[in-house]
């Protein structure tokens, strides 16, 4: 009778369930794991933004090859009331442009011009401006084409695609998140235009408890990304003020543009990248690039 030989060490420590490769298919190890050679395969990059909104971020990130981490610091709620963008949108005519600054606010004006009895075809004769692509993709679902697109993805670059116009008397309506920036309202006020500014939706602390938090956040992410303002300082309060700097000391900040990243010097960070174009695709690719100089 043939004696069954002991187990060794190793393979005592191999845990079920398990395969055993034999043969020369050992040699194709290099080929078929292709997940290893995925540029960002290893990385754990833990994201803030909305979760309702972290889709692409999520999806691509993931593509190439990273552990993703949700950790929404914001959630997207209707604004308090209606009434003051349902009011606008009745008298739609006395505008002369409508900018919008956020895919948000792009989906909730169409869908109160929808919910007032009217379409798109109420936005004849409006100069419409949008603050990226994104932004745009939005009007465009609904067959509606931005006349105004910036180069640069920032409040700046849609007051530059304004460029010399004339705005005396001209109405702009602005529908958009209740915290904002205010410089779009102001530059136009000073160039004699009259801006009416209306909530479309607001963006609020979501509530994560201190032991949720600490297991997302452990093992450390090798990097968080922040893709607003109020992605930054939502986060901080999350962590406490005291302890944001210090508990994500090492892992690489990054940045969808230099508003975020002025908000996020001010909160103690040092920001590690910045996405060049302010784009959830333009972010990945920051991160990518990083990561590959980083090796």
């Amino acid at each position: 009778m043939s004696k069954v030989a002991p187990p060794s060490a190793k393979a005592s420590a191999v845990m079920t369930p398990a395969i055993t490769v034999i043969g020369e298919v050992v040699s194709l190890r290099d080929r078929l794991n292709w997940f290893e050679q995925l540029p960002l395969f290893g990385k754990r990059i833990a994201i803030t933004r909305a979760r309702e909104q972290a889709g692409v971020l999520r999806d691509e990130l993931a593509a190439l090859g990273a552990e993703v981490i949700e950790i929404p610091a914001i959630e997207i709620r209707p604004p308090d009331s209606w009434e003051p963008l349902d009011a606008a949108i009745r008298r739609l005519e006395e505008f002369h442009y409508l900018l919008v600054t956020s895919a948000n606010g792009v989906r909730n004006f169409l869908a109160r011009l929808a919910a007032s009895g009217r379409d798109v075809r109420a936005l004849k004769g409006l100069t419409i401006g949008a603050i990226g692509p994104a932004t745009a993709a939005e009007f465009a679902r609904t067959g509606v084409k931005v006349d105004l697109l910036p180069t640069e993805y920032v409040a700046e670059g849609l007051l530059a695609a304004l460029g010399d116009r004339d705005l005396r008397g001209k109405a702009f309506l602005i529908p958009r998140a209740r915290v904002a920036r205010d410089l779009v309202p102001r530059v136009l006020e000073e160039r004699g235009a009259h801006v009416e500014v209306v909530d479309a939706y607001q963006t609020v602390m979501r509530e994560i408890s201190p032991d949720e938090l600490a297991r997302l956040l452990t093992p450390p992410p090798d990097a968080i990304t922040f893709t607003s303002s109020s992605t930054a300082t939502n986060f901080a309060k999350l962590l406490g003020e005291n302890r944001f700097a210090k508990t994500l000391r090492g892992a690489a900040i990054a940045s969808i543009g230099p508003i975020t990243s002025q908000t996020l010097r001010q909160l103690g960070l040092t920001v590690t990248l910045e996405a060049q174009e302010s784009t959830m695709a333009g972010l990945v690719r920051a991160i990518q690039d990083y990561f590959a100089k980083n090796k």
